[in-house]
């Protein structure tokens, strides 16, 4: 899409918003001396995540033993003192620490439920890069944070699902199977080591480095390069079979499916390279190294996840939501909620990347038909406001629809050029870092040129829908 002919003219007055907004240093008041705060104060998950401290990249290594659904291993964590630091903590749940090691150096340690607190050896200082090395083994155990999330998707974390292990960890679980700072606001790369016995096979974030083959079990390095939420990381471990493709501009395309996979769910991912391009154009270049989609191997199961270059979907969610999580690469996983209150930049724009996905397959009527009756739908079901959901709707309906719909509106009122630079804008003003509700409205409000107080707080903050005498839809 063409800029704005004035968009170079204001840029000035919110480019200095794109900053990256991973930083973990908390406040002045919320900080004791010298101890990192146990939670960042998240408006729905306060505990989760930890301050003090900036991790900068997480080394996994795990030997799985699939049958008997146990672990055991080493997460290295290279992180940087956000503040003077005599203790700080890690989120870590339900497996045995072994040691812990801080600068190659051994550390006390206490577990008090999910909170980890580590002490080094040495207080570490202000700006001061650091190692931890935890070892630790045992049975990973899912969780349930949100109720509601509960009754539809079943628990998070670690899971055995179908025929093999599935990691689906939005939003808490990745604190069931290695110490994080588990927060979306502290991204990191990533790299993996995990042995398995033959014939599993293992996916996992970011590009196959090598495979070390040793006999009766092998294990697989992988290697995530581009900043990543902690709840996005994933493991895939059955006996898969894979199938490679190409995306535009020569991206490679890795799908791990069940060897009975069904030939729909093989006809489905056939469409992956032209969903790539579809959002290239909608949403500016691809922005990681790879891609694909791991199949778990049984209709019943009805979850997914949108993991960081490999989605995670079941045998019968493949053809309906693989467009949907695909989507989230761009909106989620590189541009990343600040807070989980944010939720409605990933789900609402992923939702409403569907609906243009209909408007340009399918055309003008039927893309006109659909927003309709999800108006429709959204004022008969009275959702609340999509950028103040209750802890127990963070992946409710008014997060979805009615954030999609308020994107639709704000497409009516800025207009079509100003609507699609702005999602372009978006995703590359913040690649790679987090942003929130405030920094969408701000670049909107930036690159239309328009005040847009009063139109977010009734389609963001209110909880009564908003009418519209008409749905005078764009040709």
């Amino acid at each position: 899409m063409s800029r704005l002919i004035g968009l170079l003219l204001i840029a000035c007055l919110w480019l200095t918003a794109c900053a990256p907004l991973n930083s973990v240093r908390p406040s002045d008041e919320a900080a004791s001396p010298n101890i990192g705060t146990s939670g960042l104060d998240d408006p729905i998950y306060p505990q989760l995540g930890n301050g003090g401290y900036d991790v900068t990249h997480y080394a996994i290594a795990l030997a799985v033993d699939v049958a008997s659904h146990t672990i055991t291993g080493t997460a290295t964590l290279q992180a940087v003192a956000m503040q003077p630091l005599r203790s700080f903590n890690l989120d870590f749940l339900g497996l045995e620490v072994d040691g812990v090691q801080i600068n190659d150096r051994r550390a006390r340690f206490q577990r008090a439920s999910s909170e980890l607190t580590l002490t080094p050896a040495a207080p570490l200082a202000d700006g001061q890069a650091f190692t931890v090395t935890v070892a630790y083994h045992g049975q990973p155990q899912p969780i349930t944070d949100d109720p509601a999330l509960a009754r539809t998707y079943g628990q998070q974390g670690w899971l055995r699902l179908g025929p093999g292990i599935f990691v689906i960890s939005e939003p808490a679980g990745a604190m069931t199977w290695f110490p994080a700072n588990n927060h979306p606001r502290d991204k990191a790369t990533y790299s993996f080591a995990i042995t398995v016995a033959k014939p599993y096979v293992v996916a996992a974030n970011g590009v196959l480095i090598d495979e070390l083959d040793h006999g009766a079990s092998r294990t697989y390095r992988w290697a995530e390069t581009r900043p990543m939420a902690s709840y996005l990381a994933t493991l895939a471990i059955a006996e898969f079979e894979i199938v490679t493709d190409q995306g535009p501009d020569g991206l490679p395309i890795r799908h791990y499916l069940p060897p009975d996979a069904p030939q729909p769910v093989v006809e489905a991912l056939h469409a992956t390279p032209a969903m790539l391009r579809f959002y290239t154009d909608l949403l500016g270049p691809y922005p990681f190294e790879t891609y694909g989609v791991a199949v778990i191997g049984d209709e019943r199961v009805r979850i997914g996840l949108e993991a960081q270059t490999l989605t995670l979907l079941g045998t019968s969610r493949v053809a309906s939501e693989q467009l949907h999580e695909l989507a989230h690469q761009w909106l989620g996983n590189s541009v990343t909620p600040a807070t989980w209150q944010d939720i409605w930049l990933n789900e609402g724009f992923a939702t409403y990347c569907e609906w243009l996905w209909v408007e340009k397959t399918e055309g003008g009527a039927a893309f006109d038909a659909l927003v309709r009756a999800q108006y429709a739908s959204m004022a008969t079901r009275r959702m609340g406001a999509p950028a103040h959901p209750p802890p127990d709707q963070l992946f409710g309906a008014s997060i979805y629809i009615r954030g999609a719909w308020s994107l639709h509106a704000l497409r009516l009122q800025i207009g079509d050029a100003a609507f699609f630079d702005l999602l372009r804008e978006w995703v590359a003003c913040y690649q790679y870092g987090n942003a929130s509700t405030a920094d969408f409205m701000a670049l909107a409000e930036g690159v239309s040129g328009q005040s847009l107080a009063d139109f977010f707080q009734a389609w963001l903050y209110v909880a009564d829908v908003p009418r519209l005498p008409t749905l005078a839809l764009p040709d």
